[in-house]
């Protein structure tokens, strides 16, 4: 008796199965699409600068003690060339030549040249007391505290 459902049930499980891989197929086409509404593919040129994302799997980095504390991205280094589609070769100094030049894009920001990440080394003037006076270069940003007036702060008033 079991022999006049099989053939019947491994046609139901068939269809069922059928079904099961067009509706994933259709819930990945979705998200596919939500996907690159928000994406913009990278591209970078030969001779532009990139950042490096740290990465404690590739080895990059400096082995700090809190991963919080640890930069995301590691200085500009210069694209050589184009491997593939979504690989770059990148130029490496010596302290990182155990790493294969080659990444993905995935693992690479365009880096935006500006005059604030250059570094003067204009010579220091020490006082007597061996300190030196601080001057901030520029202002990087401000707040506005909304919300609280003078007479409801904790001072008081005479």
């Amino acid at each position: 008796m079991a022999t006049l459902f099989a053939p019947d049930m491994i046609q139901r499980q068939n269809e069922q199965i059928r079904m099961i891989r067009h509706k994933k197929k259709t819930a990945q086409n979705r998200q596919k699409s939500y996907y690159d509404r928000r994406r913009k593919p990278l591209e970078f040129q030969v001779g532009d600068h990139v950042f490096l994302k740290v990465s404690p799997v590739i080895g990059v980095g400096i082995v700090l003690k809190s991963r919080k504390l640890s930069p995301k991205f590691i200085r500009p280094f210069e694209v050589l060339s184009r491997i593939g589609p979504a690989t770059y070769r990148i130029a490496l100094p010596s302290n990182l030549s155990n790493l294969y030049p080659m990444f993905h894009v995935s693992q690479l920001r365009q880096y935006v040249p500006d005059s604030f990440h250059v570094i003067d080394l204009d010579p220091i003037q020490v006082r007597e007391d061996l300190l030196y006076d601080v001057y901030p270069v520029r202002i990087a940003d401000h707040r506005v505290k909304q919300g609280h007036l003078i007479s409801e702060g904790n001072m008081e008033l005479e």
